[in-house]
């Protein structure tokens, strides 16, 4: 079950921007919440109610020990999904522009936690957005189990996503994996791991950030040794709509998160 964090309106004079009017446009961002403390967490929400296109956050490795990152959202006027989680990480879906409305269909067989699927509209067009977190390798004794798992169970839902009655889907979030060829090599991925990047194109998701920008150098995470992974990745099955995908490394400066924030724009009218 997802728990489901309905706008206080009331609050908007005083704890952030106002719901979004018709602009045309709908801005998304993906964001890492680094399973933060609670005082983080409201740094977070309001570093993200601040910015100007976090119409729809996807929002990943929020934690599952308390609820005041999507607590703090609602305070800045978004509607928030963030499915329990039994203490473990989870993903958050909120929207300043639209009422979510869940699609519990659309639930993962293995860790659903670690997806949240819902429907709105923006200027009469209807989205519906599948906001994911792909666990990592994990430890020895479980190497890659729940993580191959998770993402075979996504793959299996991308045909049903891609269905839904709307004009526009997204799969966005953190999914612990590169693209084939990405630039440096990390011996560390197997084949089933690129598999599972080319699923979304087998079933219509193009890659916004790849569509702008064939290739272009960027990343989302650093590890130890300085070396760069785009993790963080925005697919839609309306390319066309695509207005703008760039990477934002202020919440890694500004240490709300160890990971980039990725924007994408796209077009609603």
């Amino acid at each position: 079950m997802s728990e489901i964090f309905p706008a206080q309106m009331s609050l908007l004079d005083t704890a952030g921007p106002a719901r979004r009017r018709g602009t045309g446009e709908a801005g998304l961002v993906v964001f890492n919440a680094q399973h933060a403390s609670p005082e983080r967490s409201r740094a977070q929400a309001d570093w993200l109610a601040a910015h100007g296109r976090a119409d729809i956050v996807v929002a990943s490795e929020v934690s599952g020990t308390h609820t005041v990152l999507a607590q703090a959202l609602t305070e800045h006027g978004y509607d928030v999904l963030a499915p329990d989680s039994g203490g473990d990480y989870r993903v958050l879906l909120a929207s300043r522009t639209g009422t979510l409305s869940p699609v519990p269909e659309l639930r993962l067989a293995h860790l659903p936690h670690r997806a949240v699927t819902a429907q709105l509209a923006v200027d009469g067009i209807r989205l519906v957005v599948m906001g994911l977190y792909v666990p990592s390798r994990g430890p020895r004794e479980r190497r890659n189990v729940d993580k191959r798992l998770v993402q075979e169970s996504i793959a299996a839902l991308l045909p049903a996503l891609a269905g839904q009655d709307a004009e526009i889907a997204v799969a966005a979030g953190d999914l612990n994996v590169v693209e084939p060829g990405h630039r440096p090599h990390h011996r560390v991925f197997g084949a089933w791991e690129y598999d599972f990047y080319r699923a979304f194109a087998a079933h219509r998701f193009t890659d916004a950030f790849r569509h702008l920008h064939p290739d272009l150098l960027d990343h989302s995470w650093y590890g130890r040794s300085g070396d760069g992974y785009r993790f963080d990745h925005t697919f839609t099955t309306a390319p066309g709509r695509i207005r703008s995908c760039t990477y934002d490394h202020a919440p890694r400066d500004l240490r709300l998160s160890d990971h980039a924030a990725m924007t994408t724009v796209l077009a609603t009218s």
